[in-house]
């Protein structure tokens, strides 16, 4: 069985005519209402995904993590950590707007079982670089990493039916979501008791005059700066325990586990 023919019953509903002419699974077409943020615009071009891993990540990351951030590498060893992939080997895993599937990748390779991975992305041009990168066309990773497929879907209205996931990882998405406490909301749902979620996402300085000056940069832009405390009273408030947090900068990496 193929990847994507994993994530087909992973759906609510599964499509009649699964569309994957394009490799990966488009649940949008041509009914797709793309957000107009100037943020959102620049994911879907064709530009971005071309330089998102190796130039644009790196440094616009990088700087906003500041110099006592972690590096790539290391983001992806925490999130495997704190998903504790190595307990679920056999696992299925979502990859909140994915992008062109780095961070899906590096959870499949901390995946030693047979799991799936499921990068999910409104991006037509984002996936379709997730796609030419992912270098087996079975969606099957390298050294007996998990299998990985791609969605493309509506990351903010999840696709999937309730209880679907062991873990969900959001690294670089929340902060573009319109409805962010919607998102979560979702999350929750395909979340399976005892699953896990990580998020990376924007941190607000606890600075005089910021905050009326974020929420302005926010409008303009379509990116959300977060409070330090947002996230973990929203996961609080949906019933997450054993909440982490580290914060680096203007950015912050947020966990937590589903009761």
């Amino acid at each position: 069985m193929t990847a994507l023919e994993r994530v087909l019953p992973l759906l609510d509903p599964p499509p009649a005519e699964p569309d994957v002419s394009r490799g990966y699974l488009d649940l949008l077409g041509e009914e797709a209402r793309p957000h107009d943020t100037l943020a959102q615009r620049l994911m879907r071009s064709g530009f971005l995904p071309k330089i998102y891993e190796d130039l644009w990540r790196p440094v616009i990351f990088g700087l906003s993590k500041g110099p006592l951030g972690p590096s790539m590498d290391e983001e992806y060893d925490l999130a495997r950590d704190w998903l504790d992939l190595a307990a679920v080997p056999d696992g299925t895993v979502l990859d909140l707007a994915c992008g062109p599937g780095n961070v899906t990748r590096a959870l499949a390779a901390g995946m030693t079982g047979h799991g799936l991975v499921v990068g999910i992305d409104a991006s037509s041009t984002m996936l379709d670089r997730a796609m030419a990168e992912t270098v087996r066309p079975t969606g099957r990773g390298e050294n007996g990493a998990a299998d990985v497929a791609y969605v493309r879907g509506d990351a903010a209205d999840l696709p999937f039916r309730e209880g679907t996931f062991d873990a969900v990882c959001c690294f670089g998405g929340l902060y573009l979501f319109a409805d962010p406490w919607s998102a979560i909301d979702g999350i929750a749902r395909v979340l399976k008791p005892g699953g896990r979620v990580v998020f990376l996402t924007t941190r607000r300085p606890e600075i005089p005059l910021v905050g009326p000056g974020s929420a302005v940069l926010g409008r303009l832009t379509g990116i959300r700066m977060f409070g330090t405390d947002d996230l973990c009273q929203a996961l609080r408030a949906r019933g997450f325990t054993t909440l982490r947090q580290r914060a680096y900068g203007l950015m912050q990496f947020v966990g937590g586990t589903h009761a």
